[in-house]
C-alpha cells in the first residue's frame, strides 16, 4: 500500500537527516556533524549506521508508536475516573490529585488528571477570566493589616441551613482564620474578632466592606454635624476602643485577598466537609480548628517581608467582654426604670443621672452601667396595663342606616320622582285638564 511508504518526521528529524546524508556523501566529517547537531560522537556514529542500514526510516526514534513503560494501567485509570465521578465529584484536577494521594494512596499528577477529565468529559470548576487591575504590594509585617469579610454560601450542600463563614486573612502573609455563624451581624463579628485577638493578638488595622454591620448608615442630626461627630457602628466603636484603625473598601476587588480566599474555601472546604459528612456549624468549627485551618495555612501562608509581628498583646486589666459588646445609651426615667429592646428594667441602686449605658454582651447577658460602674437591676416581667373606660349604662349609639343603591326603596323613590316630573306638551296638558273639569248643566 502507498500508506506504508509515507514516513512522518518532525522538523528536528528532517534537520538531522539532511546532515547525516551530508556525512554519508562524505561532504562533511562526523566530527563536524557533532558540532552542527549538538550531539556526541557516539550518538552521531549510531545514527549514521542506522540510516545507512535502514534508509531514511532509521532517523526516527525507536520508541515512536510504542506504549511507554511508565504508562498508568487502564485499571488504575478507570478506578480514578470512577472516584472523580462519585466520591470526588466537582473537584478540580489539583484538589482531586491531593485527595487521591491522601485518602486512596494513588499518585496522579494534576496535569495528567486534567487531560483525563477532558477525555472523559468530566466537568470541573475553571478559573474565570480576570479584568485588568493595578497590583497593590502586600504589607510588610504580620498583623499590620487584616482583611475581614463574611461569605454567604451553601456550605453544607443542603445538609443543613445556609450559614455565614466569617473570614480573616493577613495581608502580608495570607495567614487565614475563620469561623461559621448562623448570620452575618454585630454579635458574630464581635465574637469572631474576640477569638482572633485571643489567638494572634490585636492587629494594627482592619480592612472591610461597607456592610451595615461594619459601617453605620445612621444620619446625623444638625447638632452632631456641627460638632464633627461621626456615626459609628457597634463594631467600629469597639475597634476604636481597642485602638484598631478601620478602613472601608469601595469595591470587592479592593479587598481581593479575602475574596479570593473565599473562592478557595467554597471549593476545598465544602468538599472536605462532604467527605466527612459534617452537617452543623459546631462540628464544622471544630473541624476548622483541629484540621482544616492549620493544614491550609501550612500550604498557602507566605513569609512576610519583615519578620516583626505587629500584633499587640492584650493589655493587663482589659476586659474584652466589656469592649466587644453592644453599648447603647438609655434614658433613666423618674421611677428608676430603663427600657431596652422592648423590655423594662428596674434599677435598684440610687443614682442621679438622666442616662445610663446598657451593655449587651456576646453571650446575651445585660449590664446597666453609669460612669463604668455596674448598677444592680431586676427585670420587670409584667408591665401594668391600662384599663379600658367603661361605657355609660342606658346610652346606646345607634348607627344611621343608609340603604344601598340597589335597595327597592331607592328604586321606588326614583320611579315615583320620574313619573311626577315627566315632560308633557302644553296642548296635551290643556286637553287633559279639560277632561278633568266636571260638566255643569
Amino acid at each position: 500500500m502507498a500508506g506504508k511508504d509515507i514516513i512522518r518526521m518532525s522538523q528536528e528529524e528532517l534537520r538531522r537527516l539532511s546532515v547525516v546524508k551530508q556525512v554519508l556523501g562524505k561532504y562533511i566529517l562526523q566530527v563536524e556533524a557533532t558540532d552542527i547537531l549538538g550531539l556526541c560522537d557516539r550518538q552521531i556514529r549510531r545514527i549514521v549506521k542506522r540510516v545507512r542500514e535502514e534508509g531514511d526510516r532509521g532517523i526516527i526514534h525507536r520508541s515512536r508508536g510504542r506504549v511507554s513503560n511508565r504508562r498508568i494501567s487502564h485499571r488504575i485509570k478507570k478506578k480514578v475516573l470512577d472516584l472523580c465521578r462519585t466520591k470526588y465529584r466537582g473537584f478540580n484536577p489539583a484538589f482531586a490529585s491531593e485527595k487521591l494521594f491522601e485518602m486512596d494512596k494513588i499518585t496522579i499528577h494534576p496535569e495528567t488528571l486534567r487531560l483525563w477529565f477532558i477525555g472523559a468529559e468530566i466537568e470541573y470548576k475553571r478559573r474565570k477570566g480576570r479584568k485588568h487591575r493595578r497590583w497593590r504590594e502586600r504589607k510588610s509585617h504580620f498583623g499590620e493589616m487584616i482583611q475581614i469579610d463574611g461569605s454567604h454560601h451553601d456550605w453544607f450542600e443542603g445538609r443543613a441551613p445556609k450559614c455565614v463563614f466569617m473570614g480573616y486573612i493577613d495581608d502580608a502573609t495570607g495567614n487565614f482564620f475563620g469561623r461559621f455563624y448562623d448570620y452575618e451581624g454585630t454579635k458574630p463579628a464581635l465574637d469572631s474578632f474576640k477569638r482572633y485577638i485571643k489567638r494572634y493578638g490585636i492587629p494594627q488595622s482592619v480592612y472591610l466592606d461597607k456592610h451595615t454591620t461594619y459601617k453605620s448608615t445612621k444620619k446625623l442630626s444638625p447638632e452632631e454635624e456641627l460638632e464633627n461627630k461621626k456615626a459609628m457602628s457597634q463594631f467600629e466603636r469597639a475597634l476604636k476602643e481597642l485602638g484598631v484603625k478601620v478602613m472601608h473598601a469601595h469595591s470587592p476587588q479592593a479587598k481581593g485577598r479575602i475574596e479570593r480566599a473565599f473562592g478557595t474555601h467554597q471549593d476545598r472546604l465544602v468538599k472536605e466537609m462532604r467527605l466527612r459528612r459534617i452537617s452543623w456549624t459546631q462540628e464544622a468549627n471544630k473541624f476548622l480548628t483541629s484540621y482544616y485551618t492549620p493544614k491550609h495555612n501550612r500550604r498557602f501562608t507566605l513569609p512576610a517581608k519583615n519578620k516583626a509581628d505587629l500584633h499587640r498583646p492584650i493589655p493587663r486589666g482589659l476586659t474584652l467582654d466589656k469592649i466587644l459588646c453592644i453599648k447603647k445609651k438609655a434614658a433613666l426615667r423618674n421611677d428608676f426604670t430603663v427600657i431596652y429592646d422592648k423590655k423594662l428594667y428596674q434599677v435598684l441602686d440610687p443614682v442621679s443621672a438622666k442616662e445610663v449605658v446598657v451593655e449587651e454582651r456576646i453571650n446575651g447577658r445585660i449590664f446597666i452601667t453609669y460612669k463604668d460602674r455596674n448598677l444592680r437591676y431586676k427585670q420587670i416581667s409584667q408591665r401594668p396595663t391600662r384599663e379600658k373606660p367603661k361605657k355609660a349604662h342606658g346610652l346606646k349609639i345607634r348607627k344611621v342606616y343608609i340603604p344601598p343603591k340597589d335597595h327597592p326603596w331607592r328604586k321606588l323613590k326614583i320611579r315615583s320622582f320620574s313619573q311626577s316630573h315627566t315632560y308633557q306638551p302644553k296642548e296635551k296638558a290643556d286637553q287633559k285638564e279639560k277632561e278633568l273639569v266636571p260638566l255643569t248643566t
